[in-house]
């Protein structure tokens, strides 16, 4: 069975979701941080159980800072997508790199964190996204879908 990892990065709010190769809901999950740093050890062993010695393949959102970011915020970020590609090019060797305007477009969402959630919901019923903070799990899921309608 083939498994298709999207990453949503963030220094303090990213999060991963997992999808099979018939577009089932696998997994999810927030990417473990503490004071704007990456817990590398943590994410990467939350990933492997959660792969399971699976097939795998990894898309993870490209990111940029954002104009009025301040500069301890910017590098803060930096780092944390640092550590995401790190994390991937250890367990995968190669990964994906989407822009999120490609991505949202083929999923038919936008800006709005609650039209990805409400998307999210809808494919994948049983995952736990019940909470409005739980859209960077949706946003994460719908890259690995978008990953897995591309490269499936």
């Amino acid at each position: 069975m083939k498994l298709f990892v999207g990453i949503d990065p963030g220094a303090a709010s990213g999060a991963w979701g997992i999808v099979d190769h018939h577009g089932k809901y696998w997994s999810r999950g927030d990417i473990p941080s503490e004071d704007g740093k990456i817990k590398a050890r943590m994410f990467r062993a939350e990933l492997s159980q959660a792969i399971d010695r699976q097939d795998a393949i990894i898309c993870i959102e490209d990111v940029h800072s954002m104009p009025g970011q301040g500069v301890s915020s910017t590098f803060k970020f930096g780092r944390a997508v640092g550590a995401i590609d790190a994390i991937a090019d250890m367990m995968f060797g190669f990964w994906h790199i989407v822009s999120p305007q490609r991505w949202k477009k083929a999923m038919g969402v936008n800006q709005d964190k609650l039209k990805s959630l409400t998307v999210a919901r809808e494919l994948w019923p049983n995952a736990p996204l019940s909470r409005m903070k739980d859209h960077g799990r949706a946003e994460a899921l719908l890259i690995a879908e978008y990953l897995r309608r591309t490269h499936g």
